[in-house]
């Protein structure tokens, strides 16, 4: 059902009562649209900073309620709060749930007809526009002809802040950086006097500090909540220690029982023919790529949305601002590229705060076609020798982390923390990885692996030395198989691929 927006308060009520942005005023707020009692870490300090007409910066994790902070003060006064969002997905999903909430809020992009764009641009431009909040993507808002449309909301008092999500994207020191967002730069010329807050999960220090500068934030409020998951165990299991890494999957799966999962494999290949596997020993799952045509995606996100099925085996661009809070297992099948994209990928389990896991298989194969993949990737780049260079260094700075996550037999979660310059003690984890859980296994597990890299890598050289002697040297340290070579960089640029169809204007 329904609610009717609590009323208004006008100037003299606001000068007679407590103003709008206090504290009581606007848990009434929380309280009547959302159900909820009270604001969570940083909200109500991000919320009061904006209402104030000051610029923030907010760092939260993944189901930290990011979106609250610019949802009530859309509700705490008059006018349009403009939210600047990098998916369409993101956009369609927060505004079903506004109106299911009675709030007034649109989106604009090119999914929509024309008649539907018409009829909110009319709105805008009347004399009391009812929408509240505006969902944008970056491509728009950098176009002459919305901007313009913005300036004139500015210019009658209507415009009261823009909230700028995934923030992270602005910089190029970002694992998701997204030219697109670089042209956002230009709002603080056009709408000086209108406060900006930016939103991400995942930002080292390094990214933080480009991002309120490429945004030209004015003293913002500089607000930081903990990237810890308490909620959530961490594991690494070894694929060149398991005789078959998709039946222990497959039993994982099972002994969680009929629970929610995400399974992100890094090729589209290994998703077809990981849920062929998956599906055949009974769970209940379904592939999602960009070799799928858009109904069968669709298909495949209502059926796990709605839980008829549980487990959706994907590449990484699946679960962006899919709000989906009882995912009980995020699993990466391959290891990722770097932390950030680790941890916000991983952060999509227990978005409720329920007991959740993270778990990666690690095998040395992957390691070195990621690495191949991220030095091709870099050769490739039409950019500057020096900027390549820069970013090549990053890349491959970023990618050691993560071996080092799986290889290391320190507490992962105090690894995760210490990526994004949070230093904690390791009693912080209370046992919920399983390097502090069980760290004897772990040194053993470790031991094996050693021996067992050893050991494949002296058969390796041996191959790759006939081949060289037959074949005049076209095989590298990374490939064995002419298939594997020529196929990988397409099936890895599917998850790029995918994202951007998504991402599309």
């Amino acid at each position: 059902m329904k609610k009717s927006p609590l009323a208004m308060q006008s100037t003299s009520q606001t000068q007679k009562n407590k103003p709008l942005h206090e504290k009581e005023a606007l848990v009434k707020l929380l309280r009547w649209h959302f159900g909820h009692a009270q604001f969570r870490d940083k909200q109500l300090d991000a919320i009061q900073a904006v209402l104030s007409g000051r610029d923030c910066f907010c760092l939260m994790p993944t189901g930290g309620g990011k979106s609250m902070c610019y949802q009530i003060p859309a509700l705490a006064k008059p006018g349009i709060v403009l939210v600047v969002s990098p998916l369409i997905a993101l956009m369609e999903n927060q505004v079903i749930g506004l109106k299911e909430k009675g709030i007034a809020g649109e989106f604009l992009s090119s999914t929509q007809t024309m008649q539907v764009k018409t009829k909110i641009y009319e709105d805008l431009d009347s004399g009391k526009p009812s929408l509240r909040l505006l969902y944008v993507t970056p491509e728009l808002t950098a176009t002459p002809g919305f901007m313009s449309k913005l300036k004139k909301i500015h210019s009658r008092g209507l415009l009261n802040l823009v909230a700028i999500d995934e923030a992270h994207c602005i910089s190029s020191w970002g694992h998701d950086f997204r030219p697109s967002y670089r042209k956002l730069s230009s709002l603080r010329n056009y709408l000086p006097d209108v406060p900006i807050l930016a939103l991400t999960a995942t930002a080292a220090p390094k990214v933080q500090k480009d991002v309120m500068e490429s945004l030209c934030l004015q003293n913002p409020l500089v607000l930081k909540s903990s990237f810890n998951r308490p909620n959530l165990f961490y594991e690494v299991r070894y694929k060149d220690l398991l005789d078959d890494a998709y039946a222990d999957l497959c039993s994982v799966l099972k002994a969680n029982g009929d629970t929610c999962a995400i399974v992100y494999c890094l090729e589209r290949t290994t998703c077809d023919e990981l849920s062929a596997y998956l599906s055949a020993g009974g769970i209940s799952c379904a592939a999602y790529h960009a070799g799928l045509n858009d109904k069968a995606r669709s298909s495949v996100l209502d059926d796990w949305i709605s839980s008829r099925k549980q487990v959706v085996v994907a590449t990484v661009a699946f679960g962006m601002g899919i709000d989906r809070k009882d995912v009980r297992l995020v699993c990466h099948f391959n290891i990722p590229k770097s932390m950030e994209a680790f941890y916000q990928e991983s952060g999509r389990a227990g978005r409720d705060q329920l007991p959740s896991k993270s778990l990666l298989y690690y095998g040395m194969d992957d390691r070195r076609r990621m690495e191949f993949i991220l030095s091709k990737n870099q050769s490739k780049n039409s950019q500057s020798f020096s900027t390549r260079e820069r970013s090549s260094k990053k890349s491959i700075s970023d990618f050691s982390q993560m071996v080092d996550y799986c290889e290391g037999s320190g507490c992962r979660r105090k690894k995760i923390l210490e990526s994004f310059g949070e230093q904690i003690p390791v009693s912080l984890c209370k046992n919920s990885c399983d390097a502090c859980k069980h760290p004897n296994l772990l040194a053993k597990y470790l031991g094996e692996l050693t021996s067992a890299v050893l050991q494949k890598n002296h058969f390796s050289q041996i191959f790759i030395s006939s081949q060289d002697m037959t074949d005049g040297g076209q095989y590298s340290e990374f490939w064995n198989r002419d298939d594997e070579a020529s196929g990988s960089e397409e099936d890895i640029s599917d998850c790029d691929a995918c994202r951007r169809k998504l991402l599309s204007e």
